[in-house]
């Protein structure tokens, strides 16, 4: 039976104007049509999360009056412009008030109903980006005619990525993991309203890239969001990038001494109880906050090496044990998967975004984490370990690759997985030795070659090579959106032959493409969850006792606590 959008019951809409008007979760919205799509933009999600919301988990949507002009890009989450990663632009209409989703659709005439639906996750290191970036703009998607494709902004950085939940109380409760629980409510929000839109909710792709990589394979560990998608597409994901409540924990210390000192608050997190340490989060200003978080953010490389400290946190409730553990005994939904990283993931992490352990100091560390055993075959995987060139595919790997071909291991034995390499690396990006790095692949895939930043580092050759090759890219991630095969060039991906799709000027299958490193990796870290070196001797450790009156001196000696699977932290109580 048809069904057509509930402003209009029991009869087909009559006009464009009729079409462009939607009854959603809230009230009724109107979008825009724009070429040959229709677009909805800036609808919101949850409540907006400020005042006693701020650190709480996303609230229902309230109504409104009226009908809802949805023409806009709603504010994008507070967020740095010149920080760690490169934000939206200062005349960006940004704040707290960020959970909106997009919707864009084909404008033809009559509506189809029920087409697939592909909702994008954002990348940004979950401290920067929005679904305003080139990326949220899906025509090159929806321009087939053949889905429904939705983005939608998210909580990040410490608003959205650092764990409070330890200063949590009756009074003033704190929720954590904000960020993930924001994406399961946008994906529920899909669910209850896409079919007006003419999606499919029983028919959602997820994908991702980098830090929306990371969502899509943290959600299919997250037990809230069964049900909500049907099939993952993960792009340059960090998977491992998953971290134990503990070091969370210690995370959410020191930002708390950092955004003291800032305010010429002499006290430590340590010697605060819950609700003065909960008073001082909520009194501080959004943009403080993110000020604090780059502090933070720009320690942790070398404080500790391997780990990245705005992520998703194994809380024990919404997220119960690591995507890795869930992975590997089949406690991840079992939808299919493609899953892939680019050729040298770690080759962009330089300068203001050197984040992952490729410097000697932290390479170092990481090795004196490893079984003896495993060193000599990790330092012959990467010879000449403390030159550039090396040192980057060693962090990249260990960041990206290494990581997503456990994930494919693991999860290939209870869900059909296909599993690809992106090599396409115009000339320039050759030359300066950036070759197919991390992201490279997204502006070919999503059709946006002209853009400015495209169309320089394809200026002296490589355009069109890099163009088909995001287009076959691209024809591939809608035939599994919608449900057919992929082809037979490329074929299911399996622990026993590891065959991946190489993405290159002529694509050509591999089995087990560079198996001497994955070899090497297994020996240092069979499960792929990340190491935890030494808490820096400058960092402290959480230390709030339960009745909140902070530490005791007698009680600062050192101690050994296990951390997932023979993975150890030492640290102080």
């Amino acid at each position: 039976m048809q069904q057509w959008p509930a402003r209009f019951p029991g009869r087909r809409p009559r006009n464009e104007a009729e079409r462009l008007t939607i009854k959603v979760t809230g009230g009724l919205v109107r979008g825009v049509r724009e070429g040959s799509t229709f677009v909805w933009r800036g609808i919101p999600y949850a409540a907006p999360p400020v005042g006693p919301l701020r650190f709480r988990a996303p609230q229902p949507v309230p109504r409104w009056n009226g009908v809802r002009e949805a023409a806009s890009f709603g504010p994008v989450a507070t967020q740095a412009y010149r920080g760690q990663f490169r934000g939206v632009g200062p005349g960006v209409p940004s704040g707290e008030d960020c959970l909106s989703v997009n919707v864009m659709t084909p404008a033809a005439t009559p509506a189809r109903r029920n087409r697939p639906v592909m909702v994008f996750i954002h990348g940004g290191g979950y401290s920067a980006g929005s679904s305003r970036d080139f990326s949220g703009d899906g025509a090159g998607f929806v321009g087939s005619g053949q889905v429904v494709y939705v983005s939608f902004n998210y909580r990040l950085g410490a608003l959205g990525y650092l764990d409070f939940s330890r200063y949590s109380t009756p009074e003033r409760p704190i929720e954590s993991n904000l960020g993930l629980r924001d994406q399961v409510a946008a994906l529920r929000w899909v669910h209850a309203n896409i079919r007006a839109f003419g999606g499919d909710p029983g028919n959602v792709t997820v994908f991702g890239e980098s830090a929306g990589g990371n969502a899509v394979t943290t959600l299919l560990a997250t037990p809230s969001a069964k049900g909500l998608f049907a099939r993952a597409i993960a792009q340059s994901s960090p998977p491992s990038s998953v971290y134990p409540a503990e070091l969370a924990a210690r995370w959410a210390e020191e930002f708390v001494d950092v955004v003291l000192h800032e305010q010429g608050d002499r006290r430590s997190a340590a010697t605060m109880s819950r609700a003065e340490v909960a008073a001082v989060l909520d009194r501080t200003r959004a943009t403080d906050l993110v000020n604090a978080s780059l502090v933070l953010q720009t320690r942790t490389p070398d404080d500790y090496p391997g780990t990245f400290c705005l992520s998703p946190t194994v809380d024990g409730d919404f997220l119960p044990v690591h995507p890795m553990e869930a992975f590997r005994t089949g406690r991840a939904h079992r939808v299919p998967l493609i899953i892939g990283t680019n050729d040298r993931e770690g080759s962009l992490f330089r300068g203001r975004i050197d984040i992952l352990p490729r410097s000697v100091g932290r390479i170092r560390a990481m090795l004196e984490q490893a079984p003896p055993d495993s060193r000599r075959a990790l330092l012959e995987a990467y010879p000449g370990l403390s030159s550039g060139r090396a040192s980057s595919d060693f962090a990249g790997d260990y960041a990206f690759w290494y990581p997503s071909v456990k994930v494919a291991d693991f999860h290939s034995r209870f869900a059909p997985v296909h599993c690809y390499r992106f090599d396409v690396a115009p000339r320039l990006l050759r030359m300066i030795g950036l070759d197919a790095t991390h992201g490279v692949e997204m502006y070919a895939l999503f059709d946006q070659i002209d853009a400015p930043l495209p169309r320089a580092f394809t200026a002296i050759g490589g355009r069109q090579l890099y163009s088909r090759a995001g287009k076959r890219m691209r024809d591939n991630w809608l035939r599994f959106a919608t449900r057919r095969p992929l082809p037979e060039s490329w074929p299911a991906y399996t622990e026993k032959d590891r065959l991946t799709n190489i993405i290159g000027e002529v694509d050509y299958v591999a089995s087990d493409p560079r198996g001497d490193r994955r070899r090497a990796w297994e020996s240092f870290l069979p499960l792929a969850e990340p190491v935890y070196p030494p808490a820096p001797s400058s960092a402290r450790p959480p230390s709030i006792r339960p009745d909140g009156e902070g530490d005791d001196a007698a009680d600062d000696y050192p101690v050994e606590r296990r951390v997932g699977h023979d993975r150890r932290v030492r640290g102080r109580r």
